[in-house]
């Protein structure tokens, strides 16, 4: 009945998603803390992997999800639901042969939205960016979180006043740090409801694993690309630290073209320069990202001169400190 109301997703691991020893350790937590009955909360930087992880772990709770983007202009009637549109009844009375009685009204029809379907139904609510909407669209979770009760609207067109939350709904949300733009500052209230698992970077297996699966590159050749990418990062010289998503649009681009990390020659070093410049320095400003492919210049040469087993990645940004300092 709930898929005729609102867009449900059927609960199924996600295509190429990789779950290497760390991202099981930080599943497995978030797991025991929605089994003791907590909401979960991924907050990170943009390309920390947060929506994957949470819709992964939405498949493990084997219910039917519900996805919401937190957005500026919500009400919290986008959450719970409003009078859409009008339903029309008549009535046509003929009990007596010679006497014709009809009857017309007109009622507002209220459609449950995509928060209320949750908690009545007892799905998983995925709730992506939820700080984007403003706190005053998301006060309802208060009652939600705490007290498993939803304080539905008046005039809602039926008896009853609140709703109980059903016992299997559950709630993952996630979020980018309060310095993003467009980004509200969450009710300490409601963070005060929730488990809040801070996301960072991920481990070098994890990066290249996640980088191969995306790409379909040769594992060498991820890593190389990872390689480049975490020596950015670990230099200290860019306005933004580059993440994941850098890895594989590289990755992806050198499938696209057929050329690998280790034979691309001058066209590999563009597209590093490219991608790492943009996902960067995000200002725009000159200095800077010429700054940044000069540092990718020497990252790249690096993983095309010597074998990739003679390179440590951590040693690879310490030497370029060195360097550039």
């Amino acid at each position: 009945m709930y898929q005729e109301m609102t867009t449900v997703l059927e609960p199924a691991p996600l295509p190429d998603f990789v779950e290497t020893a760390f991202v099981k350790t930080l599943s497995d937590r978030a797991l025991a803390y929605i089994q003791a009955g907590f909401p979960v909360h991924f907050r990170g930087v943009s390309g920390t992997g947060k929506t994957t992880l949470a819709l992964h772990l939405a498949s493990k709770l084997a219910r039917p999800v519900v996805l919401i983007h937190g957005d500026e202009e919500f009400t919290t009637s986008d959450l719970v639901g409003g009078e859409y549109g009008y339903r029309f009844r008549k009535v046509v009375d003929r009990f007596q042969s010679r006497v014709l009685k009809t009857e017309e009204d007109m009622t507002k029809r209220w459609v449950d939205n995509r928060l209320t379907v949750a908690c009545r139904y007892g799905l998983t609510l995925v709730y992506d960016e939820f700080s984007r909407s403003r706190p005053e669209a998301n006060n309802i979770l208060l009652s939600i979180l705490q007290e498993k009760i939803m304080d539905l609207p008046v005039g809602r067109g039926m008896d009853e006043p609140y709703l109980k939350v059903h016992p299997d709904f559950h709630a993952i949300f996630t979020s980018n740090p309060e310095e993003y733009a467009g980004v509200h500052r969450t009710q300490d209230a409601l963070r005060d409801r929730m488990v809040t698992m801070d996301l960072d970077h991920f481990d070098f297996a994890t990066e290249v694993a996640i980088t191969q699966a995306k790409s379909k590159l040769a594992k060498r050749e991820a890593e190389r690309i990872v390689q480049i990418v975490r020596g950015l990062r670990e230099s200290g010289k860019c306005e933004y630290l580059p993440t994941i998503r850098a890895s594989i649009m590289i990755a992806r681009t050198c499938k696209s073209l057929n050329i690998s990390p280790s034979r691309g020659g001058a066209l590999f070093g563009e597209i590093c320069q490219d991608i790492l410049a943009s996902q960067s320095s995000r200002v725009g400003s000159k200095t800077n990202q010429n700054k940044v492919r000069e540092i990718v210049r020497n990252l790249v040469q690096a993983q095309i001169s010597p074998p990739i087993a003679t390179l440590d990645p951590p040693l690879v940004g310490k030497s370029l400190k060195g360097a550039h300092a």
